[in-house]
């Protein structure tokens, strides 16, 4: 089977009526520019018929594919799910809400071809309700300010990218926001395009309070990774002897203090067990230590861990071929084998 020039991967869930027009769009704007694709619908737990809507899409291309979640995995796990189900050099990333203009797909193309590993969408102007426009501003402006890598949309749906950086960057848990950050921290040369959002006209909005909480918690495990992913004992040790010797500075001038109590009593200084200063010391020393020691048993693991396993399990394909190399096919799935 030919390997296409570029592999599209749109998660979706619950995202009934969206699902044809966007591949409709995909198509025509694809053949038109005279570009070999395939597209890889994932359906991510959906509780409508979208599902079914990639079933009956899947029929009337053989170039489009389907995979069904065996329930919601998450984004991550669904454009792993995809990436593992597609064999083009080039990939695509875009959301199935139909938000995300395909027409802008030929030219982030160019721009890889120009010599960049990843470009990433910026929704610009976005047209987005307030209490997703401005939690976005701040998680993006705080991901800039500890990373080093300053976007205007970190986390846009839209990215094109060459496989490579698939092949270095592990998604797991919800950290396709950071893809950009993390290709850059593997090297990649990673840059941005305005690109034409669109108003949802169809369904409703997944986003609320909730994974921008989780957003800011991943930052922190990203900010870890990029900067200490192979030493975590020169962050976890440093801030170990740090606090360890503040602790051990205050058990020094608790000392002298008891020292001068004792060669001149007259002087009314406190005993060393009433005074606050001799607790904090002591537990300055006992965490520094600690993170020292925690900082060891990170580097063990980082030296020893073995490879994790898929964050996906998958229950159903369709349109994709039994012998296909670029897939992990499990014995325990059915797959079908229907010429679409």
């Amino acid at each position: 089977m030919a390997i296409p020039y570029v592999s599209l991967i749109v998660p979706v869930r619950s995202e009934e009526g969206n699902i044809i027009p966007l591949c409709g769009e995909i198509k025509a704007t694809l053949d038109h520019a005279g570009i070999e694709w395939e597209l890889a619908l994932i359906d991510d737990g959906s509780t409508d018929r979208s599902w079914q809507e990639i079933r009956e899409v899947v029929t009337t291309d053989s170039r489009i594919r389907g995979l069904r979640l065996r329930c919601g995995f998450g984004k991550s796990a669904a454009l792993s799910a995809g990436i593992e189900a597609t064999s083009g050099e080039r990939i695509v990333t875009l959301d199935g809400d139909g938000q995300d203009d395909p027409a802008e797909i030929p030219k982030m193309l160019s721009e890889i071809d120009r010599g960049a590993d990843l470009v990433n969408g910026w929704k610009t102007p976005r047209l987005d309700p307030w209490h997703k426009t401005w939690p976005s501003l701040v998680f993006n402006s705080m991901v800039g300010w500890l990373t080093g890598l300053k976007l205007h949309d970190h986390n846009c749906g839209l990215k094109a990218c060459r496989r490579d950086v698939f092949r270095e960057v592990r998604l797991y848990g919800d950290m396709h926001r950071f893809i950009p950050v993390l290709a850059a921290a593997r090297g990649f040369r990673v840059v941005e395009m305005p690109v034409h959002h669109r108003p949802r006209v169809r369904g409703r909005s997944k986003y609320g309070a909730g994974r921008f909480l989780r957003g800011m918690l991943d930052l922190i495990t990203v900010s870890m990774l990029t900067s200490y992913r192979h030493r975590p004992q020169h962050l976890l040790g440093a801030a170990g002897l740090v606090i360890a010797g503040l602790g051990m500075v205050g058990m020094t001038w608790l000392s002298c203090m008891w020292l001068v109590g004792q060669i001149d009593p007259s002087l009314g200084i406190l005993p060393l067990h009433q005074r606050p200063a001799l607790s904090f010391s002591i537990a300055a020393i006992v965490v520094g230590v600690q993170l020292v020691s925690l900082g060891l048993v990170a580097e063990l693991f980082t030296a020893t861990s073995p490879r994790q396993l898929d964050t996906f399990s998958i229950t159903e394909r369709v349109g994709m071929p039994v012998d296909c190399e670029a897939i992990h096919v499990s014995s325990s799935i059915p797959v079908s084998t229907k010429s679409p």
